[in-house]
């Protein structure tokens, strides 16, 4: 109990000085036009090599600091699935599916491959990285279109959708690796077909039931929800429809689902409604004031003496990252928008970031076995090179090409 009460005002002291840090790092670094998450990164690196010489958390302080990641992990989500507009997606699928299957394919094909055969990683991690880097940050590139008026024209909302269904589906991926993840480690390949029906089919079942149950909420209670919930003005409103996203969350990861899969679903039920989306604005400092510990407890993850070797993975990996994207989705565009389209579009397509660090964080978490350190620290590299590089790139092309920015008619 000493140690407690000796170490919590330390604690609580880091905690406020992290929540100052965090706000001060994104004004920065939305100055210069780097995500700040990579800013966040390399504050819990810093963190980490401290407590490493000086011993400044304990115990119970990692248990609070882990379980504010995790309610980073819900919001951020949550925040994804509510910008997510499922009908103008159903309408535009003829022309997302063939992108998003190609970079999807590409990507996650081309990193099982030299996780696995050039680097000599295990299957669990080499599906891991594979899974992440499927994943694209669709904010990371979003920013620079809306920065040059350019999101609304018919490259960006392709844009969009592709990077919408990208994210979805590395989430629903990440969460069946994760199910199948025991009889891999025990098992080996060999039988992960029957491993697909016993378990796989057990949580295909169990995410359809789970989104039935979301749907018929979306469609029956939470209009009168919302309604109720208005009368008490908008802070308290927004604050409703976070509790609410994050019991549904919980209800996720208690049938065995994940937290992750729970967040996202909690934000498709209420971004059908107007009404909640508007409320976007409120949600912004309950985003801001969570989601920074979850990137800085990735940094607080990576372990310092594995830097040297994460730099090897992540040169190796950063190539297929690129193509993966570049090539994936630039190919199947290009009938549909010309090349110097494509090109926009596999650029931008390129960044990774909150969803790729959500895959190999949950890898991480299920131990070295699933992703080793200088694995987990390779996908903290490749995302700070992606998302400080393409956004570069995107700007120089959309100047080049401005034609290729124009609006929608």
């Amino acid at each position: 109990m000493s140690t407690i009460i000796e170490t919590q005002p330390l604690f609580d002291l880091m905690v406020g000085g992290l929540i100052v840090s965090a706000i001060l790092l994104k004004t920065w670094f939305d100055r210069i036009g780097v995500p700040a998450l990579v800013g966040l990164l390399v504050l819990g690196l810093l963190i980490r090599i401290a407590d490493d010489k000086w011993a400044l958390i304990s115990a119970q302080s990692t248990a609070i600091f882990d379980f504010l990641a995790r309610i980073g992990v819900v919001v951020l989500l949550f925040k994804v699935g509510l910008e997510c507009n499922p009908y103008a997606l159903v309408s535009k699928l003829r022309q997302a599916v063939p992108i998003w299957v190609g970079n999807v394919a590409l990507s996650g094909l081309g990193g099982y491959l030299v996780a696995a055969y050039g680097l000599g990683l295990p299957q669990v991690p080499s599906l891991f990285i594979a899974i992440a880097l499927t994943a694209t940050t669709v904010a990371v590139s979003a920013a620079v279109w809306e920065e040059a008026g350019a999101l609304n024209s018919v490259n960006g909302a392709l844009l969009l959708d592709v990077a919408e269904l990208d994210d979805v589906s590395a989430i629903f991926l990440m969460a069946l690796l994760i199910a199948v993840v025991p009889v891999l480690e025990t098992a080996g390949l060999q039988p992960i077909m029957a491993a697909m029906l016993d378990i796989g089919w057990a949580f295909i079942v169990k995410t359809v039931v789970f989104g039935a149950g979301c749907l018929g909420f979306a469609m029956f209670v939470e209009r009168r929800v919302t309604r109720l919930i208005r009368k008490a003005g908008p802070p308290d409103a927004i604050l409703v429809v976070v509790g609410i996203g994050i019991v549904i969350a919980s209800v996720a990861a208690t049938l065995g689902l994940s937290l992750a899969i729970g967040a996202l679903f909690a934000g498709l039920v209420f971004s059908r409604d107007p009404r909640v989306v508007h409320m976007n604005t409120l949600f912004r400092p309950i985003h801001d004031l969570f989601t920074p510990f979850f990137f800085i407890s990735i940094g607080m993850a990576i372990e310092p003496s594995s830097l040297g070797s994460a730099s090897l993975v992540g040169g190796a990996l950063l190539g297929v990252a690129v193509l993966g994207k570049l090539i994936g989705a630039g190919l199947p565009a290009w009938p549909l928008v010309g090349w110097r389209g494509a090109t926009l579009i596999g650029v931008s397509m390129v960044p990774r970031a909150e969803i790729a660090m959500i895959v190999v964080h949950q890898g991480h978490r299920l131990g070295p076995q699933a992703l080793p350190p200088d694995a987990y620290g390779a996908m903290a590299l490749i995302v700070a090179v992606t998302c400080v590089v393409a956004p570069i790139m995107i700007r120089i092309l959309l100047q080049r090409w401005p034609q290729e920015a124009a609006p929608s008619p």
